[in-house]
């Protein structure tokens, strides 16, 4: 029972002494002390307030937590708020929003003392370095102080637990949210209004900005301009400052003063908050009647968010989730002031394909399109190249991209750090669209022309529109920008955003000690040469893809080669100066005078030329054809010859334009003159060509030698492939013949005698090759090595001998041998009157055949009666044993 007692005591006590202690405000001498002040009088006793616990015990100024009516303001405070009650800070508002109007200039007659501005301001000083001086801040706050800002995270500092909460913002309730709002708009006209801000940078004040009249944010801005002068420990308050207020217009004072006209013009109905104000007016700045100031102003506030992502309320707000997990090495390696290299920014740039956020890869994808359109906003390239610029682009003005064009165009002028620099950010930028702008500015029109239902990203557009780089509805602008992005591309795959994606896999295996890819410029193209010759071993369907593409625009355009590009400029100058680049004439202007060419030029070419052999569709000549082969080729899968072939082999068909059939002639007649033209022997004759016409290789070859070497040598031929391709090779030649021709010349005395059908001639389509054949099936006399010739191109299997163009005329061949083995002449192959010949059944002969049908017709129909009555069922033989 004693136990009981003491115990109870024991609580009693700890209830009242908790009562004592929890004591926030003797709230009837506040009245008090209120009334007093609206007298005129002092105050009668001190108010202790100790609302938030984690902040120390203070007595409120003045016994009421206001200005002293019987001060330095007695007489401002008679005149300007006579109908405000004391207290609480209400006459100390009273008297800022007086000073706020006379400094826009909206106050006529009598204006405040400056003995009660100094008066003011120090109340304020005093007031915010505890949030207990402000009774209703504090009030509004005590919950939240107690969750977010006890004793374990707060610094023994002025203002320590306000600083707090607004670091927590976001979570407050709307009471004490809207009350910290206040201390931040305060403090954000007058750094002395934000005790930590104020007590670190004072003396730098003091002697940086003296004679500055606070207010305003004047001396903010002053200390900002002179911000590499501060001490180490107002540099990190004036950012911290700067990152708190980056997310609210209403918080940077200069730039809302120079901007406000613009604000209520173009954003008077955007809410306020989130950076959404300033993203408008970004937004409008380049509009005929934004202002020139508002816009001067906004573009610095924008350069200086650049240098680092912490700057940037809505991208630090979106991306939070993806910079902790992607770029958290970049945000720790961050100091407590400004980074000033952007190193989280461009690592979201780098990584924006492995983004999570779709806001925030919104937020990185403007950032970046902001970046391309101005050096200011791509803090790395503007440090790298400060000099340079000064150098090189003194006086071209930012924005457009023009400083960022000056300095391409100055490339080899560069020093290694601004060129290297710019080429990280030209293979950033080869991305979107969006992120080019001269090409996006030009080819309005043309993107809603040709791309329209085109997405953005992954390089769409760019692609779509180099696809119609050679249309007439294309504006010569935008063809000329076009032009230019393609010849920039080709000197490095990875500005080629879609072939650098696709073949990333294929180049670290096939090509990786072609080109380093931290040397800082371009390779030379040489990167995109090597997939070209090793593309046998590219598996990768989407770079097989892309690296088609790319050979597409190399040969409509010389100079969409890098390494042609280099090796023919002056061969170009001296052939073709009159050839206007495009539609593969350049090329078509270097082949014509191949013999006069430099070695490399000629070189080169001339692998251009065996890559061309492959597809139609890499000589732009073939436009010509797309009927055709839509018509006859449908089926046919492009590549390897395939197409090429199959428009030969429909040559003859009457409703062949003449506009195809020149090109077909024309690439006949290439594949005629050098062997490396023609795509099956040129992949299946290797070997064969080196052990039996290795002489004839080099110069030799341009003039048909190595071909005319294997029809030779085809006897001895060890590849059944390389025979087949000769065989085809040949009787393509007979087919399309051309005297002279060195794989034929030797049947140009036969082809002479032959009389060609009306309305033809020996250039005729299939005309000589018709003819040599029917000689030889009708054993006429012909020069020995055109007999041979014409033998080799005959088909060797019965397949070939059917799907062959000479397919008919080797089934007479081989009729008329058989007659000639058994002793018949002429029974079954005869002459029509114009000379041709053909298969007639006659005689004897025709008997047979008729006999014959007619047992067959017999037989079958017996056969059909037996299925049809049953007579023909199958049956089985069951024997039972018998002993069941």
């Amino acid at each position: 029972m004693r136990n009981s007692w003491w115990l109870g005591l024991l609580v009693g006590i700890f209830l009242l002494t908790g009562q004592v202690v929890s004591e926030e405000l003797d709230q009837a001498q506040l009245e008090d002390n209120e009334q007093a002040q609206a007298e005129g009088r002092e105050e009668e006793e001190p108010v202790v307030s100790h609302i938030v616990e984690a902040a120390d015990e203070v007595e409120l100024q003045s016994g009421d937590g206001d200005l002293d009516t019987t001060g330095r303001c007695a007489s401002d405070i008679t005149h300007f708020c006579a109908e405000v009650k004391p207290g609480e800070g209400r006459l100390a508002k009273c008297l800022t929003t007086q000073n706020d109007l006379e400094e826009k200039g909206n106050v006529d007659g009598r204006k405040m003392t400056g003995e009660c501005k100094e008066e003011v301001r120090n109340f304020k000083i005093e007031r915010a370095t505890n949030v207990n001086f402000d009774v209703v801040l504090a009030t509004s706050c005590k919950a939240d102080a107690a969750k977010f800002c006890d004793d374990a995270t707060l610094y023994p500092e002025p203002g320590a637990v306000v600083t707090c909460l607004r670091e927590v913002e976001e979570k407050l309730n709307e009471g004490c949210k809207t009350e910290i709002f206040r201390t931040k708009l305060e403090s954000s006209k007058d750094f002395g209004l934000d005790a930590m801000l104020h007590e670190l940078c004072e003396d730098d004040a003091k002697v940086l900005c003296e004679g500055v009249q606070p207010g305003e944010g004047r001396t903010q801005e002053c200390l900002r301009k002179k911000r590499v002068s501060l001490s180490w420990d107002c540099q990190e308050e004036l950012f911290r400052k700067e990152v708190e207020d980056a997310g609210d217009l209403r918080l940077n004072t200069v730039l809302l003063r120079v901007c406000s006209a613009d604000k209520k013009k173009f954003c008077a109905e955007v809410k306020p908050g989130m950076g959404n104000a300033k993203q408008c007016l970004e937004d409008n700045r380049d509009k005929p009647d934004f202002s020139a100031d508002c816009k001067s102003k906004f573009e610095e506030m924008m350069a200086r968010r650049a240098t680092d992502f912490r700057l940037d309320a809505k991208l630090r707000e979106q991306c939070r989730d993806d910079i902790e997990s992607i770029c958290g090495y970049e945000k720790d390696s961050l100091d407590s002031t400004a980074g000033y290299d952007g190193r989280v920014i461009e690592c979201l740039q780098d990584y924006r394909e492995e983004l999570t956020v779709g806001g925030c890869k919104k937020q990185v994808h403007k950032l970046t399109t902001r970046a391309a359109s101005d050096i200011r906003f791509d803090r790395p390239l503007a440090d790298a190249c400060y000099d340079d610029r000064k150098r090189l682009c003194e006086n071209v003005s930012p924005g457009s991209a023009r400083v960022l064009r000056c300095l391409q165009d100055s490339r080899d002028q560069l020093s290694y750090e601004c060129r290297a620099t710019l080429f990280d950010q030209e293979v950033r930028l080869a991305e979107d669209i969006d992120f080019k702008f001269p090409m996006k500015k030009a080819c309005t029109k043309e993107i809603q022309t040709f791309c329209k239902d085109v997405p953005h990203g992954h390089a769409r557009i760019i692609t779509c529109l180099q696809e119609h780089d050679e249309d007439d509805q294309m504006s010569p602008e935008c063809k000329a920008e076009v032009k230019r992005d393609e010849i920039r591309e080709a000197e490095d795959y990875r500005l080629n955003y879609r072939l650098n994606k696709a073949c990333d896999a294929e180049i670290d295996e096939l090509c990786p000690d072609v080109c380093s890819p931290f040397q800082g410029q371009a390779c030379g193209g040489t990167v995109i040469t090597c997939l070209k010759e090793k593309q046998d071993n590219i598996t990768s369907e989407d770079c097989k893809s892309e690296l088609f593409k790319t050979e597409m625009k190399e040969s409509k355009d010389w100079r969409n080669d890098a390494q042609v590009k280099e090796a023919c400029a002056d061969d170009v100058n001296q052939f073709c100066a009159d050839i206007s680049p495009g539609g593969g004439k350049v090329h078509d202007c270097l082949s014509s005078h191949k013999e006069e060419l430099s070695p490399k030029c000629k070189e080169l070419e001339e692998k251009f030329n065996q890559i061309q052999a492959s597809d139609v569709r890499l000589r732009p000549g073939f436009k010509a054809c797309s009927e055709e082969m839509a018509v006859y080729c449908k089926t046919i899968k492009p590549g390897k010859g395939r197409m090429f072939r199959c428009l030969q082999n429909n040559l003859g068909k009457v409703d062949f334009s003449s506009q195809c059939k020149e090109q077909v002639e024309k690439k006949q007649a290439r594949m005629a003159g050098n062997w490396k033209m023609d795509f099956g022997v040129a992949k299946n004759c290797k070997v064969d060509t080196k052990a039996l016409c290795g002489e004839k290789l080099g110069v030799g070859h341009g003039k048909g030698a190595v071909l005319k070497c294997l029809v030779e040598h085809h006897n001895q031929i060890s590849d059944g492939n390389c025979a087949n391709e000769v065989s085809r090779a040949v009787r393509m030649a007979l087919w399309q013949y051309r005297k002279g021709s060195a794989m034929t010349a030797a049947c140009d005395e036969d082809a002479a005698s032959c009389q060609p059908p009306s309305g033809k001639t020996l250039k005729s389509v299939g005309v000589v090759g018709r003819c040599l054949s029917k000689k030889v099936a009708e054993d006429q006399k012909l020069v020995p090595g055109c007999k041979a010739i014409v033998s080799i191109a005959a088909p060797k299997d019965a397949k070939q001998l059917f799907d062959g163009t000479l397919a008919g005329l080797s089934v007479l061949e081989k009729i008329t041998s058989l007659e000639k083995s058994i002793g018949m002449k002429g029974t079954m192959v005869a002459k029509d009157r114009a000379g041709n010949s053909m298969v007639t059944l006659t005689g004897w002969v025709a008997l047979a055949s008729i006999g014959s049908l007619i047992i067959v017709i017999v037989v079958g129909i017996y056969w059909m009666y037996r299925k049809y009555t049953g007579q023909d069922r199958p049956y089985t033989l069951v024997v039972k044993g018998g002993d069941v």
